[in-house]
């Protein structure tokens, strides 16, 4: 499902490297994606190179920067690049090309996994699309390039316990704003353990402007804590306007489960189908790693 509420997100200036890439390592292809959707909504430029608007090979020249490679300037330049790689082996982080003008590979974008891309268009800005899209991408697909590798060796590393960090309220809702592009408005809102001081302050207020996180029974946001997957579900059906539904197939939701409609909400909207014991986990903290994957079964 699309999301509803895409907006600008402002970003600071910044310079974009002209250097040929070689076949780097980056810390984690999240972080690309992480990223790359920090500049959904960024107005497209034909030949700009900055946030005041960018074009296609300029926007995944600067996420690539950011994230430590360098790519050429042009969609032609970087086809030129790495290794080619086939449509189903697509792997997040791959350069994706088109052939939009009818002369050849002349529009790129990053793959991030499930059929989906994000890029510049020419009408929307930088947008997330669907390469399988029948009324336009789909026809116009040409190929990808893998031009760099995502830390495999590093990450397989690493024990399992240091892999696993849980989402903080605070972390949900700076990830839920930035992925639907929401600011504050100034809305007279106040909780006491909320200052301009305290991480994600402008984030975890818009997120409450906007209905979708509330304060406990004292008024508290409690931002450094933990979010169940319970509370998850009832932040994603606000957030994306989910319709709910009383029908869960999971053995440890009752019908009177305070969150039965929330988590029937993400099950109907093929967001998650639980665990393979049959259980959604209703107590279980929700790990960071896990919130991009929620996200992306939500566009």
């Amino acid at each position: 499902m699309k999301l509803k509420r895409l907006v600008a997100f402002g970003i600071a200036s910044l310079l974009i490297s002209t250097s040929v890439p070689s076949m780097a390592s980056a810390s984690s292809a999240s972080d690309l994606v992480s990223t790359a959707k920090n500049y959904i909504g960024t107005p497209y430029r034909y030949g700009g190179t900055t946030t005041a608007g960018i074009d296609c090979s300029a926007y995944t020249q600067l996420v690539f920067k950011k994230s430590g490679k360098s790519l050429p300037r042009t969609a032609g330049q970087q086809y030129n690049q790495g290794k080619a790689v086939s449509k189903s082996n697509l792997t997040t982080g791959d350069l994706v090309f088109f052939n939009t003008s009818g002369r050849g590979v002349s529009h790129v974008g990053i793959y991030i996994g499930s059929s989906k891309f994000i890029h510049a268009s020419t009408s929307k800005g930088v947008t997330i699309s669907s390469l399988n899209d029948p009324y336009y991408w789909k026809s116009r697909y040409v190929g990808a390039k893998r031009t760099a590798t995502f830390g495999e060796t590093v990450v397989a590393s690493k024990p399992a316990a240091q892999a696993v960090r849980y989402a903080t309220r605070g972390e949900i809702a700076n990830i839920v704003v930035k992925t639907l592009g929401l600011h504050r408005t100034g809305s007279d809102l106040n909780f006491p353990d909320v200052t301009a001081k305290t991480p994600y302050y402008n984030e975890i207020m818009a997120a409450a402007e906007a209905g979708i996180f509330s304060g406990n029974s004292d008024g508290r946001f409690n931002p450094n804590d933990q979010l169940t997957r319970s509370q998850m579900a009832v932040v994603l059906t606000r957030a994306f306007n989910l319709p709910t539904s009383n029908d869960v197939p999971f053995k440890d939701v009752p019908a009177d489960y305070w969150a039965v409609s929330q988590i029937g909400a993400l099950y109907a909207n093929n967001v998650t189908s639980g665990y393979t014991d049959g259980n959604f986990g209703v107590d279980d903290k929700v790990k960071i790693q896990d919130m991009q994957r929620f996200l992306d079964n939500l566009k």
